[in-house]
């Protein structure tokens, strides 16, 4: 089930999208054909059939500057009741959009640019099943990686892997964005052993919505802000130490509100993590395995199920998800086992609104697959993979 050996550059980390120079070189390669794109013009979501409703819109990030990636924003629906998913047109006018993220409202969806000179996009939709872009705005770095929409709905959060920093944009009320309000720079303490410099990975919103935490790999640190919500600034108000070399890559937060998941990809552990909604302080415990044996598999992304009962992490080099229980309130992760994940290099994981599935974009493999989730937390393979060009994120809509 192993991958390939992953190519590392000369800092010891693993490339991004396997040769992130390609990336910010921004290459335009020929793409390999995707089912029933629209080239031109707003695209329509899937139709849902009358009555109740069965499918649910879906949605694929990839790359379009990559051999094999896609031309834009993949959309696709998903049956709720047995994880099928049927393939539909695809959003054009978007750069390299390797993570994708929802309103609050539903309304509209941001994808970044991940590419040299960064970028947000957002895209409108309508409520008669019809995607439109609405534009983009710079993020001052380069290489942005992920972002979220503040629970506000009024703030975009993105960060910006290969300058490591992070930034926030305005949300208007039609889902467009303004110009950048703040730019913040990872620029102490100095990066982990051989990792060459900052490197933003991620940047969400603690579940209380008082605090902006972003997960840097290159400083082996998360940095907890507080976001004005007037002026749109961030002030830093604590950082978490992870051990040197380790790697922070994505965290997840338990529904209570007090514990984090964190996915550490160059030292191959979970790290739980408590946190204060007072102070915004993290916490981090020790380590813990992933259940992949011995080197390191970079694990990806941690997902929580909905009840708050089970964690799953991506292992992009054992290709498999691990299964982990909650146990003492979210405070402690059990071990329970590894499962295959079906695809090559399981890039990024969604839940379902309602946790009854799990999706994993397959980067290499590009494919996405469909697990249902038992009650008792077990992962059953639903159906066939899925073709997705270069699947580096997936999001399923409620």
């Amino acid at each position: 089930m192993n991958a390939a050996p992953h190519p590392r550059p000369a800092s010891g980390l693993p490339g991004r999208r396997g040769l992130l120079g390609g990336l910010l070189a921004g290459a335009a390669l020929a793409a390999l054909p995707a089912p029933a794109r629209a080239e031109a013009g707003p695209s329509p979501a899937p139709a849902a059939p009358a009555g109740p409703r069965a499918t649910r819109p879906l949605l694929l990030g990839t790359y379009t500057s990559e051999g094999g990636g896609g031309t834009g924003i993949g959309t696709a629906a998903y049956d709720t009741g047995t994880g099928a998913i049927t393939p539909g047109p695809v959003i054009t006018g978007v750069e390299n959009p390797s993570y994708l993220a929802a309103h609050p409202s539903g309304a509209t969806v941001y994808a970044v640019a991940e590419q040299a000179a960064g970028a947000v996009t957002a895209v409108a939709i309508g409520p008669d099943g019809t995607y439109g872009v609405l534009g983009s705005r710079a993020t001052g770095g380069s290489g942005p990686t992920h972002l979220s929409v503040h629970p506000s709905g009024r703030w975009l959060l993105s960060a910006n892997y290969t300058s490591g920093s992070v930034a926030v944009h305005p949300i208007a009320e039609d889902g467009s964005l303004g110009e950048r309000t703040d730019l913040v720079v990872h620029s102490s303490p100095p990066p982990g052993p051989g990792q060459g410099g900052p490197h933003a990975h991620q940047v969400v919103t603690s579940p209380d919505g008082g605090h902006v935490l972003a997960v840097d790999l290159g400083t082996d640190t998360v940095y907890t802000y507080r976001l004005d919500t007037s002026a749109g600034t961030l002030t830093e108000v604590s950082r978490a130490a992870l051990a040197p070399g380790s790697g922070p890559r994505h965290l997840a937060f338990h529904p209570g509100g007090r514990f984090a998941y964190l996915a550490c990809e160059l030292d191959d552990t979970m790290v739980v993590c408590a946190y204060d909604p007072a102070t915004g302080a993290l916490t981090p415990g020790a380590g813990q395995s992933t259940g992949t044996g011995s080197g390191t598999s970079y694990p990806a992304q941690p997902v929580v199920t909905g009840d708050g009962a089970y964690v799953y992490l991506a292992n992009r080099g054992h290709n498999s998800l691990t299964r982990y229980a909650v146990e003492g309130g979210g405070a402690a992760l059990r071990l329970l086992d590894t499962v295959p994940v079906g695809g090559d290099w399981p890039r990024q994981l969604a839940l379902s609104p309602d946790s009854s599935l799990l999706f994993a974009a397959n980067q290499r493999s590009s494919t996405v697959t469909v697990f249902a989730v038992g009650p008792d937390g077990s992962l059953t393979g639903a159906g066939a993979p899925f073709p997705a060009p270069v699947a580096v994120c997936v999001l399923p809509l409620p």
